[in-house]
């Protein structure tokens, strides 16, 4: 049975939500690729539109949207997801995964795209902090 954490951005608040799903909810992910746009049911927001836009395996193997399917490849990259260099012109071979979720995948990330209300609102998270500060 799959299980992800799932990493949702919003991106007018610039702040992100985690949330673990399994059973029915994760099997709504399986077979989906980054760039595809689902409905937030899955993860709790069931009046917004999420967005896929990343995510890695059990070993922190990053997805790339370039590498078709859900294989393994190794790539030699100049920069992008999953290798960042250090000088002008470095290079190096990093193995990646495809931009397609199966069970191997550990977390996926997302950003919500449309949608009505407040996403940490529907999170069920907010302003329950501030009222702690103020006693």
């Amino acid at each position: 049975m799959a299980e992800f954490k799932i990493v949702v951005a919003d991106p007018e608040t610039g702040e992100t939500f985690q949330r673990e799903v399994d059973g029915q909810d994760a099997n709504r992910f399986l077979g989906r690729e980054l760039g595809d746009e689902i409905g937030g049911d899955a993860v709790g927001l069931s009046e917004h539109t999420i967005e896929l836009t990343g995510g890695s395996d059990e070993t922190g193997r990053p997805m790339r949207e370039d590498v078709s399917g859900t294989r393994l490849k190794e790539l030699l990259l100049e920069g992008g997801v999953g290798f960042e260099p250090s000088r002008e012109g470095e290079r190096k071979r990093i193995t990646v995964r495809g931009r397609e979720i199966d069970d191997d995948v550990a977390q996926i990330n997302a950003s919500v795209v449309d949608g009505d209300g407040d996403v940490a609102a529907a999170f069920g998270e907010g302003d329950g902090d501030d009222a702690e500060d103020d006693e």
